[in-house]
């Protein structure tokens, strides 16, 4: 359903019954409401809770932003690497009021704020702009966004910034797919068929590519963070892979340093995505998290 929220449309997905506590779950870049996978969705539900999930803005069916033009990442991140200042078309903190406000446009008051990804650093953002709406913090493969860690694999960098050279569907869906085996969990490999159809289905859906380089343009330019987080108060918890190729685990460690009183918990074999065999893991972590923090 679309409600209005800090100024502008969101979709939003509400799951489970009024009354119950909330999980907010803010996916990552580029990634739509449905990369949450069910089965974890589905736990949260089983085990009494209301499961929120919304499109971040410029992607999904939520409001996008083709008038502000499309930045030149190139151009971004070489300001970025000698630290020249970088204004983005809207900020991570934009999207962090996005989130408040779909929970403000459901009548809900606080609930636990769950991140994937660039999610990650907008549930931190969530928690440092709104504390008192934020019940707990759980950071799932993502980071600080301080500058001496550790970048992406080249190879992952290089498929990330090549723009396709078939832009027919099949050749978006061909280059997703060998984007998201890059960085995908090698302890709990995907089927291609099903990585296949799981992106055909996203792409069937919403394919607003545009919104994804404004989004990443955001995560860049979100340069203060790191300092910031040292007032964060939720009880934090963060979740990383051992073997993420794009947000590498040095990142979650960072982050869990930074953060007052946080818990880091590192997962063998996990990538940088949610296969049946991560989320098993990951809700052996999150639910008693969350349970505890109710």
């Amino acid at each position: 359903m679309q409600v209005k929220a800090n100024g502008i449309s969101l979709e939003v997905e509400d799951t489970g019954a009024p009354g119950r506590p909330v999980v907010l779950l803010i996916m990552g870049l580029g990634m739509q409401l449905t990369g949450w996978p069910p089965a974890l969705v589905r736990a949260l539900v089983d085990a009494g809770y209301r499961v929120v999930r919304l499109d971040n803005r410029d992607i999904g069916l939520s409001q996008h932003f083709d008038q502000l033009g499309t930045p030149n990442v190139l151009w971004t991140a070489t300001k970025l690497r000698f630290g020249l200042p970088v204004r983005p078309p809207y900020s991570l903190r934009d999207m962090a009021l996005d989130a408040v406000g779909a929970l403000d446009a459901l009548g809900i008051r606080k609930a636990h704020v769950v991140g994937a990804s660039m999610g990650g650093m907008i549930a931190q953002r969530v928690a440092l702009a709104a504390p008192d709406r934020v019940a707990s913090l759980t950071s799932i493969m993502s980071s600080s966004g301080a500058r001496h860690l550790p970048p992406p694999k080249p190879e992952v960098l290089r498929l990330m910034m090549r723009r396709p050279v078939d832009q027919s569907r099949p050749g978006l869906i061909d280059h997703a797919v060998r984007l998201f085996q890059a960085i995908g969990s090698p302890g709990f490999p995907t089927p291609e068929a099903e990585l296949r159809a799981r992106v055909a289905e996203s792409m069937d859906r919403s394919f607003h590519p545009a919104g994804t380089v404004r989004q990443m343009v955001a995560v860049g330019a979100d340069v203060t963070r790191a300092l910031e987080l040292i007032n964060l108060r939720a009880p934090t918890l963060v979740l990383h892979g051992r073997a993420d190729p794009l947000v590498p685990y040095a990142c979650g460690e960072d982050t869990a340093r930074r953060i007052q009183g946080a818990r880091l918990v590192g997962i063998d074999g996990m990538g940088h995505d949610l296969p049946p065999g991560v989320v098993e893991r990951l809700l052996v972590e999150l639910q008693p998290h969350l349970a505890t923090h109710t």
